[in-house]
């Protein structure tokens, strides 16, 4: 029993969510978007473009080489129909390459070469922000009509969701590793008051204004200074030098 398209995109949709529910890789959950995504909308290839911290877009996944290729012509050529519809932020189609010569003519000349006639852009959103697209390629005889457009913008839309899913377990990762590092320090200076309170004979609190003092006076973290107290009795020994000559 053949699968209709409807199906095959419920069926990605319910793969893509089983895979971002776990330690995913970004590259290889774009590299199935592309490929699902020229087996569901039947057409000849799928390109992704992305945009990264410094604003310039970059191939992230292509379903075939060709497809890879071409991707890789706009962006040097800096011409093409995913790079007019990243700055638009409006989907941008050219349904027949060879009309399209004067509009990007190194692009269309290759796309034809390669053995495509049409192409169909569509803008991935994070929310307000375009971060990139994915062009839709296709050959001789095969059109890409209203319904295939809306279940491709879907699934452009999906590759949006996942870097966003990325980028917040990116984000708790970092805020989880910052947390614990907040700790550490702590607990290092908790214990290095306790042995500048023990060597000079003085409370706890005396101790911690003792290293605030020298860590202030000696441009020092104060984390770094009470690790370095701990691990090195010199520095132990500087420190109370300097409360000696303060006092």
């Amino acid at each position: 029993m053949s699968t209709t398209p409807r199906q095959s995109l419920a069926q990605t949709f319910t793969e893509l969510v089983d895979i971002l529910v776990t330690d995913f890789d970004l590259v290889e959950v774009m590299h199935l978007i592309a490929a699902r995504s020229q087996q569901i909308l039947d057409v000849d290839a799928v390109g992704i473009l992305l945009v990264d911290s410094h604003g310039s877009l970059n191939v992230i996944a292509a379903s075939t080489e060709e497809a890879r290729v071409l991707e890789l012509s706009q962006l040097q050529n800096r011409e093409g129909p995913c790079l007019e519809c990243f700055h638009t932020g409006h989907p941008v189609s050219g349904a027949d390459l060879s009309s399209e010569m004067t509009r990007w003519p190194r692009f269309a000349s290759e796309a034809l070469q390669a053995g495509f006639t049409g192409i169909h852009a569509l803008p991935m959103r994070l929310r307000d922000e375009i971060i990139g697209g994915m062009s839709l390629f296709s050959g001789a005889g095969r059109s890409i009509d209203a319904e295939t457009l809306s279940a491709a913008q879907a699934l452009t839309d999906v590759a949006a969701i996942a870097l966003l899913h990325e980028r917040a377990v990116r984000h708790r990762r970092l805020l989880v590793e910052q947390l614990q590092n907040a700790i550490n320090h702590r607990l290092m200076i908790e214990q290095a008051k306790g042995l500048i309170a023990e060597r000079a004979g003085v409370s706890i609190g005396e101790a911690f204004d003792v290293l605030r003092a020298y860590a202030h006076t000696h441009h020092w973290k104060l984390s770094e200074l009470a690790e370095a107290v701990i691990q090195d009795g010199s520095t132990t020994s500087d420190v109370l030098r300097g409360r000696a000559q303060q006092n």
